[in-house]
C-alpha cells in the first residue's frame, strides 16, 4: 500500500515534470494552449494511476486549471476564469480524473486480492512440503536409529557371548545406519540454504564439470563400489547454481539408482544442452519404479517397500531434491525406460 509521503512526493513530481514541459512547449508556440492542456491532461491520468484515493487528482486538477488559466492564457500571468470554455475544461479535467483513479483503485483492490490469494496458495504449498518432509523424516530417521540403539544393545549386554563374526556384524550394521543418518543430516541442511518465504538459493555462475566430478568424488567415498559413466557435451557448460545443493541432488538421485534399482549395468549420468537449459539425465538398468508410485515419488511419501531394507527408503531424498530443483527455477521427473528408470532434472542457463 502506499504511504501518504509517497503519495503527495509523487504528486508533486509529475506535476512539476508537466509545468516544466508546458514551459518549454509554451516557449515555442504560444498561441497554441491545446497541447499545453493535452500534458496536464497526460500528468493527470499519471497520478491517478500512480496514487491511491481520489484527493490528490482533485487537488491536481485544480491545480492544473488553474497553471493553464493563469500561465499559459492570454492575458499570460493572470487568472481569468470569465474566459469561454473554461468550466467545462475544469469540469472534463475532474471527470477524467476521478474516472482514472476510481479505475486504478478498483485494479489495486484485485491486484491486492491476487496477491493475498497468492500468498495464501504458497503458504499451503509450503505446509504441505512441510507436512511430507516430517512425514519423510519420521519414517526415514526413526527406524536406522532403533537399529542402532538395538544393536548396540545386544552388543553391549551380550559382548562375551558373541563371536567375532556376531560382533562384526552388529558393528556394520551400526556403521551402515551411521553414515545413513549422516546422509539424511546432509539432506536436511540442505534444506536450511534455501532463503526465506520466496524458497530462493544463492546462485552463481558454475562450471557443470565441476560440479558434476566433486558430486561423484563424494559418493565414492559413501560407495567405494559404486560405478557411475558420465557423459556430456564437449564444450565448457557454465550455469548459475548454488553448487553444493546442486551436488546434493546429484548425490541423492545416483545413490538411489545404486542402492535401490539392483541395477545390471553401471549407473549413467548423462548432460544435454538444450540452449536454454541444461539437463542431468540419471539411468539405471534395474527394477524400475512401480507406474502407481510415480505420480507421488517426489513428494516425500514414497519409500522403497519393495525393498526389504526399508530403513534406506527414498522418500525424503527425493522430496528434497524437488525442493532444491525448484528453488533453482528447474524442473525434476521421474518415469520408466525399457530396462529401468530415469530421474532427470533441468536447470536454466540464465
Amino acid at each position: 500500500m502506499k504511504t501518504i509521503r509517497y503519495n503527495i512526493f509523487y504528486t508533486f513530481a509529475i506535476l512539476l515534470s508537466a509545468t516544466g514541459l508546458a514551459f518549454v512547449f509554451f516557449h515555442f508556440v504560444k498561441n497554441n494552449t491545446t497541447n499545453i492542456a493535452f500534458i496536464y491532461i497526460l500528468a493527470l491520468i499519471l497520478i491517478a494511476r500512480g496514487t491511491t484515493g481520489y484527493l490528490y487528482g482533485i487537488f491536481s486538477s485544480l491545480f492544473c486549471v488553474i497553471f493553464i488559466n493563469g500561465c499559459f492564457t492570454y492575458p499570460f500571468f493572470e487568472i481569468n476564469f470569465t474566459m469561454t470554455g473554461y468550466p467545462i475544461t475544469f469540469v472534463c479535467m475532474l471527470v477524467i480524473t476521478i474516472t482514472t483513479s476510481a479505475m486504478t483503485t478498483k485494479l489495486m483492490k484485485q491486484e491486492e486480492i491476487l496477491a493475498e490469494r497468492e500468498r495464501k496458495l504458497n503458504e499451503a504449498e509450503k505446509e504441505r512440503i512441510r507436512a511430507n518432509l516430517l512425514r519423510a523424516i519420521s519414517h526415514d530417521l526413526r527406524t536406522p536409529l532403533t537399529s542402532i540403539i538395538g544393536s548396540s544393545a545386544s552388543y553391549i549386554e551380550n559382548y562375551t557371548e558373541l563371536d567375532s563374526n556376531e560382533k562384526l556384524k552388529l558393528i556394520t550394521t551400526i556403521n551402515e545406519d551411521s553414515n545413513w543418518l549422516l546422509n539424511m543430516v546432509e539432506n536436511l541442511l540442505s534444506v536450511t540454504r534455501i532463503q526465506g518465504d520466496g524458497h530462493k538459493v544463492s546462485k552463481e555462475m558454475e562450471i557443470v564439470e565441476e560440479v558434476v566430478s566433486e558430486a561423484i568424488d563424494r559418493l565414492e567415498k559413501r560407495l567405494p563400489d559404486a560405478s557411475v559413466s558420465v557423459s556430456a557435451p564437449d564444450e565448457i557448460l557454465m550455469i548459475p547454481m548454488d553448487p553444493l545443493l546442486i551436488e546434493q541432488v546429484l548425490i541423492n538421485l545416483l545413490e538411489n539408482a545404486i542402492v535401490h534399482s539392483k541395477t545390471t549395468r553401471p549407473v549413467e549420468l548423462i548432460i544435454t544442452n538444450d540452449r536454454s537449459v541444461v539437463t542431468f539425465h540419471v539411468i539405471d538398468y534395474g527394477k524400475g519404479i512401480p507406474e502407481s508410485a510415480l505420480p507421488d515419488i517426489f513428494s516425500g511419501q514414497y519409500a522403497s517397500s519393495s525393498s526389504s531394507d526399508t530403513r534406506r527408503g527414498m522418500g525424503i531424498g527425493l522430496s528434497i531434491c524437488r525442493t532444491i530443483i525448484q528453488a533453482h527455477g528447474g524442473t525434476i521427473t521421474a518415469r520408466n525406460h525399457e530396462n529401468g528408470a530415469e530421474f532427470a532434472f533441468s536447470l536454466p542457463i540464465v
